[in-house]
């Protein structure tokens, strides 16, 4: 392992900064926790570390959007999965974290208050600048190691990711070293043709790293659905209402640009599934009028692509096909990922809608590997070293040095 891991450590007594991801969906109208997937692997990490005082930390949303909340009921949640007492403070780096840091007993748990209310951590810096924000030079002298075991956001270069383990012992945490394993090893026996399914609602920063992964060889057939399918169908002319999305013409225009450069990567969906007065209707995409919204894949779509996916060597699928949570939308989701399990290819899976579509099918043990990550993994894909995984690579190379 290129990483240290937590048996590197003598953890007994330590203090111990632990990055974890724990951003939840949060529902806009309650403002309570829909998902707790990203918390219940957070649990894998904390129950490897039982003798010390540890310090939990992680963002949640985004500023100005609406699941941008403090960490209160996530310290509920944490409390409840691990059975254990989960103290939390309305802080980061001020006198009340502080304290309640210096005050921690063996065995304790505390959980700060989302890291993203500290402003230094919505910029990106380098980590040796990283290491002189407020928020590292504040509490570096409080802990002993540094635990990152946040993989979806280990293409970020955040202080709380990039910052700490600049100037402390650092580590990978057991999400991250096993992410890490599995990756590599697949990367090392991936085979051609790799067929790309790109669904789910994140587009602009997907762009480039389609670009990444076309250029790296890692990408012969990309199969679009989902919110981004429908951003490259505009581009082509087929959607001809705006969809409604923030930079929307820029992104428009960058897909274009793509099809124009790789004319044969790229397919799109054939036939589709809208919603009329509550029900599912199938419409040839050539029939879409302007007031109809794309809720799914249609059959002739979930067949062209599953030919294309028998043929693959290495699949890997990021972000739902539909809106799989709603039965009558379900039929796209299921059909690829029906055909992804049953194909010979190495299949690579990201992110926790698609974890929990797998369950709902039963398609769990039919994958080979399901990543925690969506951005971050598509980027790793490519060969490109993550920030997180650098410095914890450079404080590997500093631990053995010594």
């Amino acid at each position: 392992m290129r990483l240290l891991t937590l048996n590197d450590f003598d953890l007994k007594g330590k203090t111990i900064f632990l990055r974890v991801d724990m951003n939840c969906p949060i529902d806009p109208n309650t403002m309570e926790i829909s998902g707790t997937k990203r918390i219940e692997e957070a649990t894998t990490t904390i129950n490897a570390i039982k003798d010390s005082k540890l310090v939990v930390a992680s963002h949640q949303g985004r500023v100005g959007n609406k699941d941008y909340t403090g960490m209160e009921k996530h310290a509920k949640v944490l409390e409840k999965l691990l059975n254990r007492k989960i103290k939390y403070v309305q802080d980061i780096i001020g006198e009340a974290a502080q304290t309640e840091i210096k005050n921690l007993k063996d065995g304790d748990i505390l959980l700060l208050d989302n890291l993203r209310l500290c402003a230094e951590e919505n910029y990106e810096f380098s980590p040796a600048d990283a290491a002189k924000t407020i928020m590292v030079k504040r509490l570096e002298k409080l802990f002993d190691l540094c635990v990152l075991d946040s993989f979806p956001s280990a293409h970020r270069s955040h202080p709380s990711i990039v910052g700490f383990a600049h100037v402390l012992p650092a580590c990978a945490g057991k999400i991250v070293e096993r992410e890490v394993r599995k990756l590599d090893e697949i990367m090392t026996v991936a085979k051609a043709p790799h067929v790309i399914v790109l669904g789910g609602s994140k587009v602009d920063d997907r762009l480039e790293a389609i670009k990444m992964l076309i250029k790296k060889g890692r990408a012969d057939h990309v199969l679009l659905t989902g919110l981004i399918g429908n951003v490259f169908m505009r581009a082509q002319g087929r959607i001809r209402a705006p969809l409604g999305i923030k930079r929307e013409e820029e992104i428009v225009a960058k897909a274009h640009a793509l099809i124009g450069e790789y004319p044969d990567v790229f397919s799109t969906p054939v036939d589709v599934a809208v919603d009329k007065d509550g029900s599912r209707v199938e419409l040839d995409v050539r029939d879409l009028s302007r007031e109809d919204t794309i809720y799914d894949l249609g059959p002739k779509t979930v067949d062209y692509y599953n030919k294309l996916i028998s043929g693959a060597g290495t699949v890997f699928i990021s972000g739902p096909p539909g809106y799989f949570e709603k039965e009558e939308f379900s039929f796209g989701t299921k059909g690829i990922l029906e055909g992804i399990a049953n194909s010979m290819a190495t299949t690579i899976v990201s992110g926790g809608h698609l974890t929990s579509a797998l369950k709902r099918y039963g398609l769990i043990d039919k994958i080979n590997h399901i990543s925690t990550a969506g951005g971050a993994l598509v980027l790793y894909m490519t060969g490109e070293t993550l920030p997180m995984i650098q410095v914890l690579e450079e404080a590997a190379q500093r631990h053995r040095s010594k």
